[in-house]
């Protein structure tokens, strides 16, 4: 599939078709889980409610109350965090911009303060900060427009958002690496009933669309705090996932910023790539 158009097998919908953006936001208003192209691979995003929340959970094979991540487009990104929050060595407009570079390159994951309208089951207290974890597709993915036509119809700012694959043990603490092809994502998730299928239109343009980064889930940065000061002085960050884009082309663009980047040793190891039989 690789030059080819997308298959719609399964009664997929097409990114980039409007009438099916359309119906695939409408779904998601009534409260189905959208399986979507996201920058080079897949993601499912759904409504905020804990109850869609909770359901996707249990359909992915991980704890009901396990807390979600948020999506939304770029006007707004800014309003997902708190930024009285930020610790006094972060200035909250080195970090903005570098939440902006990081987008315009393609899809990523910041964890931050969280804003008082960020709901718990969307939250988590870490290091004695109430944070959330927003994961976006770039600003140069086409899901963009599906994003914001599914934000115009729940009244939204934001919408939650899980990796496509399943997890192995019900704690959640082992998963199936994301897919990113959509008749991997029919497979697994197809014969859901509450799962519509939103499928990137050229899934090789996709990746072409993102050459540094890796056909898997995101990176995830974390700014809800400092990690002391890298060798060259600079204050740190932490770097929680490893994923699509690397370590260093990561510490190079916090470099760019006036950051550091602090590795712990559980992001050492780069997240798996799907693989499939062909």
């Amino acid at each position: 599939m690789s030059g080819r158009r997308t298959s719609t097998t399964g009664g997929g919908l097409i990114l980039g078709d409007i009438g099916d953006v359309r119906r695939a936001a409408e779904a998601l208003g009534e409260g189905a889980a959208v399986a979507h192209g996201f920058g080079n691979f897949y993601a499912l995003t759904a409504r905020a409610d804990r109850e869609v929340v909770e359901r996707v959970n249990r359909m992915k094979g991980r704890p009901a109350g396990q807390v979600g991540s948020v999506t939304t487009v770029r006007e707004h990104v800014g309003s997902v965090f708190d930024w009285t929050r930020l610790p006094s060595e972060l200035p909250r407009r080195q970090v903005e911009d570098l939440v902006e570079e990081l987008f315009v390159l393609g899809p990523f994951g910041f964890r931050g303060p969280a804003s008082a309208r960020i709901p718990p089951h969307l939250s988590a207290v870490q290091d004695g900060v109430t944070t959330v974890q927003l994961i976006g597709p770039g600003y140069r993915c086409p899901s963009n427009a599906f994003l914001a036509e599914a934000l115009d119809r729940t009244g939204a700012g934001f919408l939650s958002i899980t990796s496509v694959n399943r997890s192995r043990h019900r704690t959640g603490a082992e998963h199936e690496p994301a897919h990113w092809r959509a008749e991997g994502v029919s497979t697994d998730f197809g014969h859901e009933p509450d799962v519509r299928i939103l499928a990137h239109d050229d899934e090789a343009a996709a990746r072409r669309r993102h050459p540094h980064h890796g056909a898997m889930s995101t990176t995830v940065l974390s700014f809800h705090r400092t990690a002391g000061f890298g060798r060259s002085g600079l204050p740190a960050l932490t770097l929680e996932r490893h994923g699509s884009l690397s370590v260093d082309h990561t510490r190079a663009v916090a470099a760019n910023h006036g950051f550091a980047l602090t590795v712990p040793p559980q992001a050492e190891r780069r997240l798996p790539a799907r693989t499939y039989a062909d």
